[in-house]
């Protein structure tokens, strides 16, 4: 049987990263995850996430040629191949993120961020597919954006445009790993959902079974199991999270006047509790020539291999611009 051509598309976390093998049909063959450890430094991340990939190549049932591996991660930028003073990573200064993987690897190689790589992914593979302006926003340990503008990504002058998560919303508020205080990702993210049932907790009498969670043991994961059972505080905080959101989003629309915003990420799989907030909030926010106009999706990728086949599409896109 001849070798299926594939692409590694790297999903690089804050908590976690996560590794797939996909055909140019955007199906994944086997994947396989690894702490991220964002305390560890650059070179010994890169170590153990050469030998993760060398392991799930040696499990797989089929044979495989890998032309080429395509990353996202935050603050990456695609003109240079590094990535840059992660907020949520204890990488120091700039890694040359690509020199390092050609170390191992002789195959094209892109990088970029995260949620870059997530709209390319939509646009190869998901909602995106025929749509010539849309945002992605990234919804998981921060929250991130890629746009599409007329059917390209919008990298900007120095590969860093498309920072929605670090616009402000409120200037004297939540501190953010980025070293300013009150950007969007302190309020909507996994992370920001945790700080806002803290919040309410100690400042309401409210019952609630959160409660009895410690702020590191409580996740977005429980808050949405809380949520459904009808738990007051974790529904409170998921509407205030997407009357948050959307009221942002109208910003990001009135700048860009996109077809729609996919929704992509953990805190994103919450359905309804998130889309309907987000989707009043937008629309109540909206200048005039803008309501009723804009949709809001989720994802259209795979469930459970969305941000590897994201970071698979990245390189696939490049790959099919050569030939």
């Amino acid at each position: 049987m001849n070798p299926i051509e594939v692409t590694i598309g790297i999903d690089i976390g804050g908590t976690n990263t996560v590794l797939g093998f996909v055909s140019h049909d955007g199906q994944c063959l086997a994947s396989a995850s690894m702490p991220t450890w964002s305390q560890e430094p650059a070179k010994k991340y890169f170590i153990r996430l050469h030998e993760k990939i060398e392991e799930t190549i040696g499990s797989l049932s089929v044979n495989v040629v890998v032309k080429g591996i395509g990353i996202g991660a935050p603050n990456a930028n695609y003109f240079h191949g590094t990535v840059e003073s992660p907020p949520n990573l204890k990488w120091e200064g700039v890694t040359h993120v690509v020199d390092i993987l050609h170390q191992y690897y002789d195959c094209p190689i892109a990088i970029t961020n995260d949620a870059n790589a997530a709209a390319i992914g939509e646009m190869v593979f998901g909602s995106g597919k025929g749509l010539k302006h849309f945002v992605v926003i990234t919804l998981g340990t921060g929250l991130g954006s890629g746009i599409i503008v007329d059917g390209k990504l919008l990298y900007g002058a120095d590969g860093f445009a498309g920072e929605i998560g670090h616009t402000i919303v409120d200037p004297a508020g939540r501190v953010c790993g980025c070293g300013r205080n009150g950007c969007l990702e302190t309020y909507v993210s996994a992370n920001g959902i945790r700080r806002t049932v803290a919040e309410m907790i100690c400042n309401s009498t409210k019952p609630s079974e959160l409660r009895k969670v410690s702020f590191e043991e409580c996740t977005s994961k429980l808050i949405y199991e809380a949520a459904m059972r009808g738990d007051t505080i974790a529904l409170e905080a998921f509407a205030f999270t997407g009357e948050i959101l959307g009221m942002k989003l109208a910003d990001t629309v009135a700048h860009l006047s996109p077809e729609a915003i996919i929704l992509f990420g953990g805190l994103a799989s919450a359905g309804k509790l998130i889309f309907e907030p987000t989707s009043n909030s937008l629309e109540r926010h909206l200048l005039g020539i803008f309501k009723n106009k804009v949709k809001i999706l989720p994802s259209g990728l795979p469930e459970g291999n969305s941000a590897v086949i994201g970071a698979s599409a990245l390189i696939w896109h490049e790959i099919d611009r050569v030939i």
